[in-house]
């Protein structure tokens, strides 16, 4: 099985709802407007295609994107530089084969040029067990916690420092 982690073309964008929506709530859903500002936002938005099939995801952003996230914002508040993580999307197929590893691996590499912290969020309500794992085993500590969506959701706000090249 052979993967490649490579930016997203504009003519795939149209693939990405759909590929998001399989997972919410675990990710918001998107809509239109935001996809195409992602698309004109993102630091980072690559796609993994496995046998030339989109496999899955990532978009980071990057401080002062026109973005109005609640989480973003709150590590904008809180942080200088970071890399934003702001959704992953790993289709059901691909799963439990080293994608998101792959893919964090992939955006750390981008990111040290700039930065040394990722950042990103983890539900807590609904719960994301597999997430939080996830996390957790990448080297993510939390940093803080965030209700939205008036009280409907908790997320875990969590960091991995990455280092720079020398």
């Amino acid at each position: 099985m052979s993967i490649t982690i490579r930016d997203i073309t504009p003519g795939e964008l149209s693939a990405i709802p759909s590929l998001n929506d399989s997972e919410v709530p675990h990710v918001n859903s998107m809509t239109r407007t935001m996809l195409e500002r992602f698309a004109r936002e993102a630091a980072y938005f690559r796609i993994a295609q496995r046998n030339e099939t989109m496999a899955g995801f990532l978009i980071g952003l990057t401080p002062g994107a026109d973005y109005d996230s609640p989480n973003y914002r709150w590590f904008s508040q809180h942080y200088e530089h970071f890399m934003y993580i702001d959704r992953i999307v790993v289709a059901t197929a691909a799963r439990g084969q080293g994608l998101g590893q792959a893919f964090y691996a992939n955006l750390a590499d981008f990111a040290k040029a700039t930065t040394t912290l990722l950042v990103c969020e983890v539900n807590l309500r609904p719960r994301n067990e597999p997430s939080m794992r996830f996390h957790q085993r990448g080297g993510f500590e939390q940093v803080g916690l965030q209700q939205t969506e008036g009280g409907h959701k908790e997320v875990a706000l969590m960091i991995k420092h990455i280092a720079r090249p020398d």
